[in-house]
């Protein structure tokens, strides 16, 4: 009996070693944070929660995917919207999607583009009326979105970000594995492997990759060989080598981070720019008060070698909670979880150094 005692009280403080340090890796307790290039940044406002921003540089337009989580957390959704940013003409932003559907909530956005010219917008949806989609919209010429088509699966429960690679063909990640409950709390605070990936390649879908934790951005690189998925709760973006005819991922490699990653951009030079929550606490006390600062970071990454290097720190509150940082040339725009702007930062001097790094 006092074998099995002993044996029952190491096997507690070992599971209490384990979520000791998983809190303080995974909540970057210990962290200092030195700003960085915030102050030279322009606030443009939106809409509330502008979680997600992708760039189309043909267009010179960002787009902006924004819905209002704080009123949707009190059980008062709002209908959310796409936004276009443009670039071209002192930042003039304008509403893109059109008056469809009615509880339009959009999280993760992802921009195609077909050999032919041919532009899709995919966005995942989070109806107020319950479920989840992704919704596929035409690019047209002035920008403007036009519905083409919602999917929806089984597999696709609980999706945060969607990358396209083909008109009709998407990755999504599951972020949980539990929604709510015991095994909800447990997956949360331990950091336990329960989230996924699925695919759909335009008749059939599935899950095609488990064991994350918390898988929250998703993107693909410029040839479509290499996925790239962030784990929030591992603080790490996995890295993927892409099987074209069946939509298999194979884990090549992992890339750690300061912050827990949100969504991923892939820059025109093949960089990964990542957006992340580098005080989680900060965070969660940011989600139940507008007033508390939760610190923003985007970080750039080489995917070939890893190599990590901070562009943009604020724990000044000039913009909470970052969610993405979309770059191209020589403008970054970081985009935010629950505020209603965006930052619009000049890269130019960032560009010159991140050159001189990688020579």
């Amino acid at each position: 009996m006092r074998t099995i005692i002993w044996i029952v009280v190491a096997a507690g403080v070992a599971l209490l070693a384990y979520f000791i340090s998983n809190l303080v890796s995974a909540s970057g307790l210990l962290l200092n944070l030195e700003p960085r290039l915030a102050d030279r940044c322009t606030r443009v406002d939106v809409s509330p929660g502008t979680e997600d921003v992708t760039i189309d540089p043909e267009a010179q337009l960002a787009y902006i995917s924004a819905t209002d989580r704080r009123a949707a957390r009190a059980g008062r959704p709002k209908r959310g919207a796409i936004f276009a940013l443009d670039l071209a003409a002192d930042y003039a932003v304008r509403e893109v999607s059109p008056d469809w559907p009615a509880d339009f909530q959009p999280h993760g956005i992802s921009l195609w583009r077909g050999a032919d010219g041919r532009k899709r917008l995919f966005v995942v949806n989070h109806p107020a009326s319950g479920g989840h989609s992704v919704e596929i919209f035409s690019v047209e010429q002035d920008g403007s979105l036009t519905h083409l088509e919602t999917v929806a699966f089984e597999a696709m429960r609980s999706p945060n970000d969607v990358a396209a690679v083909g008109p009709r063909q998407f990755y999504a990640t599951n972020d949980r594995g539990f929604e709510g409950g015991l095994m909800g709390t447990l997956e949360a605070w331990l950091a336990l492997p329960f989230s996924s990936v699925v695919y759909f390649d335009g008749e059939n879908d599935g899950i095609v990759r488990k064991g994350l934790a918390y898988a929250n951005g998703i993107n693909v690189s410029h040839d479509g060989d290499t996925v790239y998925v962030a784990e929030f709760l591992r603080r790490r973006i996995s890295v993927y080598d892409r099987d074209r005819n069946t939509g298999a991922l194979s884990r090549r490699a992992v890339v750690r981070l300061d912050a827990g990653p949100d969504n991923i951009e892939v820059a025109r030079d093949g960089a990964l720019w990542v957006a992340g929550h580098p005080k989680v606490f900060d965070f969660l006390k940011h989600a139940e008060d507008p007033s508390a600062i939760s610190p923003s970071h985007v970080a750039r990454v080489n995917p070939e070698t890893g190599d990590v290097g901070e562009v943009f720190v604020d724990p000044s509150g000039a913009i909470n909670a970052s969610s993405v940082g979309a770059v191209w040339d020589d403008t970054l725009i970081v985009g935010a979880v629950f505020d209603g702007h965006v930052m619009v930062c000049p890269m130019m001097e960032i560009f010159l150094q991140i050159s001189r790094a990688d020579r």
